[in-house]
């Protein structure tokens, strides 16, 4: 593995990663898959549904760590499936065993299963208790900036506004919001939820999000381990384009080259 140290990286609790991409581990069609897109994406944090996945806790079944074992990637166990904070406390101190004291999680406790749009007042009640018991949480919420700068206040290390509701593969629905909370995050601030295709990816990165989740617009593409790929670069491509500075919008061109002092 490559131990220079990154120019740009991304710090999350204390960790620095090269990688801005997260990647999701559902959906595949099986761990060969999985393992496949998740190298492509270059991936170092990928997010396990705890309730859906066997990490162990199944002896006998498959076991994703086969694949993705822990001394390669980060772990981040997540708490899809939950609609109340107990039962989302109760997922990430089942994590926090079958992983060996592994404290960093992704916080996510849904309010409608339809759309899967996050309950804030579960959201929040649920990261007081996490933090209290020395999680470091990532978490999942809406794009309500006071919401996300009170999942900050309490201590969360990361958010993770939506830019659309969950697989829905809708894009950047919300830009004005998502600046919002970037802008003024003292900490990580990244997309989570609602990315299609790469252009997106580049979008959320060019807004200055910190770095992008998805899961259902790689494992749900035709060609998941191409499209992989594709996002990686689309991440990193925004997110140079962001430190590069993108010039001015304008009503009329200007002409590229100086027209004062033209031979006549």
């Amino acid at each position: 593995m490559n131990t220079t140290p990154p120019r740009d990286p991304l710090v999350i609790a204390g960790r620095t990663f090269r990688s801005r991409l997260l990647t999701g581990t559902g959906k595949f069609k099986d761990l060969e898959q999985t393992r496949l897109a998740t190298e492509a994406a270059g991936a170092e944090i990928v997010t396990v549904a705890i309730r859906r996945t066997n990490i162990g806790q199944n002896p006998g079944e498959p076991n994703l760590l086969d694949v993705l074992p822990p001394e390669k990637y980060t772990i981040l166990p997540n708490t899809a499936g939950c609609y109340t904070a107990e039962e989302a406390v109760r997922t990430c101190r089942l994590a926090r065993e079958l992983l060996d004291g592994h404290n960093l999680v992704k916080l996510e406790v849904l309010g409608d299963r339809k759309t899967l749009y996050p309950d804030v007042v579960q959201t929040l009640k649920a990261a007081e208790m996490l933090v209290a018991d020395g999680f470091a949480v990532m978490v999942y919420t809406s794009d309500d900036p006071i919401v996300a700068r009170q999942l900050e206040q309490i201590g969360c290390v990361a958010v993770m506004p939506l830019a659309a509701p969950i697989g829905s593969g809708l894009g950047i629905q919300n830009r004005y919001t998502l600046l919002e909370i970037i802008e003024n995050a003292r900490g990580p601030g990244l997309v989570d939820a609602g990315v299609g295709t790469a252009s997106d990816a580049a979008i959320a990165m060019e807004l200055g999000c910190d770095g992008v989740l998805m899961n259902t617009a790689i494992a749900g593409a035709k060609d998941p381990v191409l499209m992989a790929s594709a996002m990686r670069k689309a991440v990193e491509a925004g997110r140079e384009a962001f430190l590069a500075g993108r010039i001015p919008r304008k009503r009329h061109a200007s002409a590229s080259s100086p027209v004062d002092g033209l031979i006549e």
